[in-house]
């Protein structure tokens, strides 16, 4: 069984996917999140640095509407534009992830949605 999350904390699905899946009541599984505002549909302004913060932010509240959170990620998988971003990119991401940081592979990809510089997806607890 599973159950389909939607949240209008998140940018809304850009094809046909959803945020994220819960599966046998014990798992959240979301889609990679982009840096776009949520509110406006646009592009967070800025390089790496504000698309990661933006991404982390967006992946939470996908997390928080299926009843989960940051503190619950299992795994991560990031996908970066350009892996000489890596350092940068890290740096956000160790402030979102401080205590016990999930399990995380990090791939370059040859492009992303909209031309995103990184994209971020994650599985997780749900809570308890």
């Amino acid at each position: 069984m599973h159950k389909i999350i939607q949240t209008e904390k998140a940018p809304q699905a850009i094809g046909p996917y959803s945020q994220g899946v819960i599966a046998s009541g014990a798992f959240i599984f979301t889609a990679g999140q982009i840096p776009l505002d949520p509110v406006s549909g646009n592009f967070v302004e800025g390089g790496i640095a504000e698309q990661t913060r933006q991404v982390l932010k967006n992946l939470s509240a996908v997390l928080e509407a299926a009843g989960s959170s940051l503190r619950k990620v299992v795994k991560t998988t990031v996908f970066l534009q350009n892996l000489e971003d890596f350092a940068a990119m890290n740096a956000i991401y160790a402030e979102f992830f401080r205590e016990n940081p999930p399990a995380r592979s990090t791939v370059q990809a040859a492009k992303l949605p909209r031309g995103a510089l990184v994209e971020i997806e994650a599985v997780a607890l749900l809570e308890s």
